[in-house]
């Protein structure tokens, strides 16, 4: 009998994961959603909606024999997962991987694709009649925003506004400098080391006057928050042993176990392994949960499988700033415009995870 595995979210982890998992076992993908939501192409579409359509694939041909359930988990077991009409998911081994949340319209609240494409028409008329742009927070989304709007719309007075006194303080010091020195010379406005006081909204756009922590007001036509994701987490909170760390993350021990149950694990930005939330850690997590599961198939025990190594401090990051310009940090050197735009500025990965979802583009 092949194991039956369910896996508690389609994204980077999930889908992926599924997929790699279909001819081998007995796959259950578990996704309220209808879509696969791409986020770095979703910051673009702010910019050019007419992408929304590739960054938003279906599920329906991602599996050949495994079944995709659009329905919420709502609780976990040792013996599977309870969705939210009570339907029962039987499994011998359950993966959660329900990433996190960020503000719209990166991603959807909840389940709405199509409110997610609503908002996303309405965010980019609001951004054409704009003239003065407020972008709070300058981690990745912040920061490749900034440089969308700046490449797509190059009238537009962009500020973008960092709690931290540099752009990507943790990484080597060239990445953030020659990233501000791009932006700066494409008329974006940087403010480090100031936070916002009054931010109205943590999810959604909109336009009014920021007050930061030095006193300053500055008005803006229209204020992206780009504070940091949160983790969903919620489904693995209730089980024996959880600890939870940083923005609703959830601790794992080194064989990617969050809780007190053996056979359940969590990957991606809910799992707090020792990576940072980006698809660069889930590149590294993917391959060790696939060997992992083969192996507790094979009758191995947990013990005697190799257990999971994060990045560290050397994981790669790539930041397009729009479709020609950016830089990326590739473990060992600064990599420029050439390389970022190539890697991921020009098609984002679009191209990647439509093949992946089995609806290759012409």
């Amino acid at each position: 009998m092949s194991q039956k595995i369910a896996i508690i979210g389609g994204g980077y982890v999930g889908a992926e994961l599924a997929k790699s998992l279909d001819g081998t076992a007995d796959v259950t993908l578990i996704e309220p959603r209808s879509h696969f939501v791409h986020a770095p192409a979703m910051i673009r579409t702010v910019v050019d909606p007419s992408l929304l359509e590739r960054a938003l694939i279906p599920y329906d041909r991602l599996l050949t024999n495994g079944r995709v359930i659009e329905s919420k988990a709502i609780a976990i077991d040792a013996n599977g997962v309870t969705l939210e009409d009570g339907t029962r998911v039987e499994a011998d081994q359950i993966v959660v991987a329900t990433g996190s949340g960020n503000a719209m319209p990166f991603k959807p609240q909840g389940a709405d694709i199509a409110g997610l494409k609503a908002d996303n028409q309405r965010i980019h008329q609001q951004l054409k009649t704009a003239r003065r742009i407020g972008i709070v927070g300058a981690g990745a989304v912040g920061t490749e925003l900034a440089g969308e709007i700046a490449h797509a719309m190059p009238d537009k007075k962009i500020t973008l506004i960092s709690g931290d006194d540099a752009l990507f303080p943790t990484m080597p010091s060239k990445l953030g400098t020659s990233l501000a020195g791009k932006l700066r010379k494409s008329g974006v406005t940087l403010i480090f080391g100031q936070r916002a006081e009054n931010l109205q909204s943590m999810t959604e756009p909109y336009a009014g006057t920021l007050q930061l922590s030095d006193g300053s007001q500055h008005d803006f036509d229209l204020i992206f928050p780009a504070i940091g994701s949160r983790a969903q987490s919620e489904v693995l909170e209730t089980l024996a042993g959880v600890q939870k760390t940083t923005a609703n993350r959830i601790k794992v021990d080194q064989w990617m176990r969050p809780s007190a149950l053996p056979n359940v694990f969590a990957a991606g930005d809910v799992a707090d392994a020792g990576d940072g939330m980006t698809i660069v850690a889930i590149s590294r997590q993917l391959p060790w949960l696939k060997a992992a599961l083969a192996g507790l198939a094979a009758g191995k025990a947990i013990e005697d499988i190799k257990p999971y190594k994060p990045w560290g401090s050397k994981a790669p990051i790539l930041v397009p700033l729009g479709p020609r310009q950016g830089n990326s940090f590739l473990g060992f050197f600064t990599a420029g415009d050439f390389l970022t735009s190539k890697m991921k500025g020009a098609d984002l990965f679009v191209k990647k995870y439509a093949k992946l979802l089995n609806r290759p583009e012409g």
